[in-house]
């Protein structure tokens, strides 16, 4: 296993979420709508997801954080899993515009609405699929967000994916320590399909092999 890392809650921490009045707001509807995965997920009506997903710079810090750690150079290759609208390899591209930055992800409304810097390094492809790229390809494989929205077998084909194709990984996950944060997580959750404490996380990440740094973020 690797290293617990810190590059993302400090911008989860920054939105308020009023958890109760998601969960009776239709939720399963709004479950539905969201697992689309389009506009309605970024940018439309809060209650399908992000209400409104826009580019505003504060993924920079992050970009530089995940660069100086991992020691990225405009001779790196670096995939993002699940990209989104691909704001945090944006931010790495602009960083360091000679490497090579790819993403991914399964929503046709996030990749169009990427910015245009990086738009044509995306492509549609599932998390849970074979990557299409040889043995540790990229020096650093990245996915924040995303793989907590699959399914237990389709979690570890994605882990093992992207401990194949990376030497090295980092993997951003919602997860919980106790009940209240559990109670909240799921009123808020609408594309989660893997609920597991942070000792559970842990222990699939062993099992299924993978040996990359790791985050969690919680609902408190």
């Amino acid at each position: 296993m690797g290293q617990l890392r810190n590059f993302f809650t400090p911008l989860h921490k920054k939105t308020k979420r009023n958890y109760v009045d998601r969960m009776v707001d239709e939720k399963v509807h709004c479950m539905l709508k969201a697992k689309e995965y389009e506009f309605d997920y970024w940018d439309g009506d809060r209650r399908f997801g992000y209400g409104g997903y826009k580019y505003d710079g504060r993924w920079k810090p992050v970009a530089e954080e995940i660069i100086k750690t991992y020691g990225l150079t405009n001779e790196s290759k670096v995939l993002d899993v699940g990209c989104g609208k691909a704001f945090l390899i944006y931010e790495m591209k602009q960083l360091l515009p000679g490497a090579e930055i790819v993403g991914f992800d399964v929503s046709k409304h996030g990749i169009a609405d990427a910015p245009e810097g990086i738009r044509e390094h995306l492509y549609n492809y599932r998390a849970q699929d074979a990557y299409p790229y040889g043995d540790k390809y990229f020096d650093l494989v990245l996915s924040l967000g995303c793989l907590h929205n699959l399914r237990l077998f389709e979690l570890q084909t994605a882990l093992a994916e992207v401990e194949r194709v990376g030497k090295q990984g980092y993997v951003m996950l919602e997860s919980y320590r106790n009940e209240q944060e559990l109670f909240n997580l799921q009123c808020w959750a609408l594309t989660c399909e893997s609920f597991f404490d942070t000792a559970e996380w842990i222990w699939l990440y062993r099992h299924f092999g993978f040996t990359g740094d790791y985050e969690f973020i919680y609902f408190e």
